[in-house]
């Protein structure tokens, strides 16, 4: 099945003390690293990654904090390609599904660890209208627009500039995004931040300008798996939405315009239950998704501070707690993982060895009247964060 069914360097650096230049091993390129001093907490490294099939040049950011927490991030579709965190024991894993090579992310794939945009989510037979002008979006999910289109934020180079403080370490990405690119109309200034904190928190701020009116809803796609063992499955770990709505869906996974309440469903996670225990129940929502593949209307009262989302996976330890200030969020239980996906030690990633958390406004909301508005105008400034925070339950 198509996986989309799913669907220079301007390094400034605080504190700086010394930078060094190593060759690594496994790359033949340079590494830049940063040689704190040891009141400094953090670590970041620049590496190439390659060039892409048009010969553009990649690189790779690694942000390191004082607990051993990484992120790495490469600027072909902004991903995240490596994401440890301690378990229980203190040993540090990786979490997220990703690929070891820069080819293979450009073959398609299901948006592994990237930012999407212009419009995350599904928009309906990609169209939707704008002052009376109807504009036609790329289709890469007929009959639907998905993600942005085939050539979205997933799939270009974004620039890079890595800023590291005492208490943080940041990278932020940009990208301009041509009027009329993939349909939509406005060159769409756009800027990513990634921020590692010393508790243990990945933040990611996301803001835009553009010149012409259009929509925008950002997200991020990183597939988690908290055992940091990619054969085993997400189907033990406990989910808790902080959600008492769904939005819910027809068999081409647009909203059908209503809100339904989440009591009395499979989609009722207002307290920690584990993803395996109704996802197969006799449910049309779950038959049309083949799962969980649909938005939450979030219970949000202080937005940025409530916890609306928090994973726990009872082996390892390993506890994530998401804040937004999103209305909604797309929970994704993998469904379309097939095996045939190759994992960077060799295997595949099968069915539901990741799940999906995107913080978001509603699916298709350009053509529903009754939802949060993703429209954006020129001289607004688009400004959104979510937060993931990582921590050990023993």
């Amino acid at each position: 099945m198509n996986v989309l069914k799913r669907c220079v360097f301007g390094l400034s650096l605080l504190s700086l003390a010394a930078v060094s230049v190593q060759c690594k091993s496994d790359k033949k390129a340079d590494t830049e690293k940063v040689a704190s001093d040891k009141k400094d907490s953090f670590t970041i490294e620049k590496s190439s990654y390659g060039k892409t099939a048009k010969g553009e040049q990649v690189d790779s950011y690694k942000l390191k904090n004082q607990n051993g927490m990484e992120v790495d991030i490469i600027t072909f579709g902004g991903r995240i390609t490596d994401l440890k965190v301690p378990n229980k024991e203190g040993v540090s894993e990786n979490v997220v599904i990703g690929f070891n090579s820069l080819a293979q992310y450009e073959k398609e794939n299901p948006f592994f660890g990237a930012l999407i945009g212009r419009y995350g989510n599904r928009i309906a037979k990609g169209k939707f209208s704008l002052d009376g002008k109807e504009y036609q979006l790329a289709i890469n999910n007929a009959p639907n627009a998905l993600h942005g289109g085939p050539q979205g934020f997933f799939n270009v180079v974004w620039k890079a500039d890595a800023v590291k403080s005492g208490d943080t370490a940041s990278l932020k990405l940009s990208y301009l995004s041509k009027d009329m690119e993939e349909g939509y109309p406005g060159n769409l200034k756009v800027f990513v931040t990634y921020t590692l904190t010393n508790d243990n928190q990945l933040e990611v701020l996301y803001e835009a300008t553009t010149d012409k009116k259009t929509v925008v809803n950002l997200t991020q796609h990183s597939y988690f798996n908290l055992s940091g063992d990619f054969t085993k499955t997400i189907l033990d770990h406990e989910l808790t939405l902080n959600a008492d709505k769904l939005v819910p869906v027809d068999a081409d996974l647009i909203p059908t315009g209503k809100l339904e309440d989440v009591a009395g469903t499979p989609f009722d996670f207002r307290k920690p239950k584990l993803i395996g225990k109704d996802i197969n129940a006799k449910n049309e929502q779950l038959e049309k998704g083949k799962g969980y593949d649909h938005c939450w209307v979030l219970n949000n009262p202080e937005k940025g501070k409530t916890i609306i989302a928090k994973v726990y996976h009872v082996a390892s330890g390993r506890v994530m707690e998401m804040t937004t200030d999103e209305p909604g969020i797309q929970f994704y239980s993998g469904n379309f993982l097939d095996g045939t996906l190759p994992m960077p030690n060799g295997g595949t990633f099968a069915h539901r060895t990741g799940l999906c958390l995107e913080t978001e406004h509603y699916p298709d909301s350009p053509n529903q009247k009754n939802f949060p508005t993703t429209v954006l105008n020129p001289g607004e400034n688009y400004k959104t964060k979510t937060t993931f925070k990582f921590s050990v339950k023993k």
